[in-house]
């Protein structure tokens, strides 16, 4: 089977910078060394010259070993937790899954 990349584009609520930095991207970060069948994590701010971010301005790139680790993933309650403070702090979310 072949690896999956899970991308996540976020435009954050205005005024929620200390609690995105302080609380959910430290929540972020630390899915990778807790779900199996995560391959790599990144997760940051965009640093493209080219602006065209259009208010999405922070990215987040999981890559699993395979569709059903992602699967499992989207399911596991780490991720629901995560994913509920993003949501919580979120003004707008696009997730695109290649591979």
């Amino acid at each position: 089977m072949s690896q999956v990349t899970h991308v996540v584009l976020v435009e954050w609520e205005p005024g929620r910078e200390d609690v995105v930095e302080g609380s959910v991207r430290p929540a972020i970060r630390g899915m990778a060394g807790t779900i199996p069948g995560i391959v790599d994590l990144v997760e940051g701010h965009s640093s493209s010259p080219e602006g065209l971010e259009d208010g999405l301005g922070y990215g987040l790139v999981v890559t699993f070993t395979d569709a059903a680790a992602r699967d499992a993933y989207l399911v596991d309650e780490r991720h629901t937790a995560v994913g509920a403070q993003i949501q919580a702090n979120a003004r707008r979310i696009v997730v695109v899954d290649v591979g």
